[in-house]
C-alpha cells in the first residue's frame, strides 16, 4: 500500500472551520446567486466562501459557472475566481 504525505495546503483543509455549515446540496441550490454576487465583487456569502475552499467538486462547478457568465457578460472571471481559491476551471 502507497502513502501520500499530507501537503501543507492538505492540512489548511483539514483544519478549516466549518461552520456556517452547508451541505453540496445547499452549495448547489445557492451557487448561481453566489456566483451573481461575485461578478458583482460581493462577497458577502461566509458559508458558500468557506465550503467552497473544502470542497474542491463544489469549487470546480462554481469556477465553471463563473467563467461562462463572465464570458456572457464580457467581464473578466480573475476577481472572483481568486475568492473561490480555485483558478479557471
Amino acid at each position: 500500500m502507497s502513502h501520500r504525505r499530507l501537503t501543507p495546503r492538505d492540512v489548511e483543509n483539514l483544519l478549516l472551520d466549518t461552520e456556517p455549515w452547508l451541505s453540496c446540496d445547499d452549495c448547489f441550490e445557492l451557487v448561481d446567486r453566489h456566483v451573481e454576487h461575485l461578478l458583482a465583487g460581493d462577497t458577502t456569502l461566509p458559508a458558500m466562501r468557506r465550503h467552497l475552499r473544502g470542497c474542491p467538486a463544489c469549487a470546480e462547478e462554481a469556477a465553471t459557472l463563473v467563467v461562462l457568465a463572465a464570458q456572457e457578460t464580457g467581464q473578466d472571471p480573475a476577481p472572483a475566481l481568486d475568492v473561490i481559491g480555485s483558478g479557471a476551471p
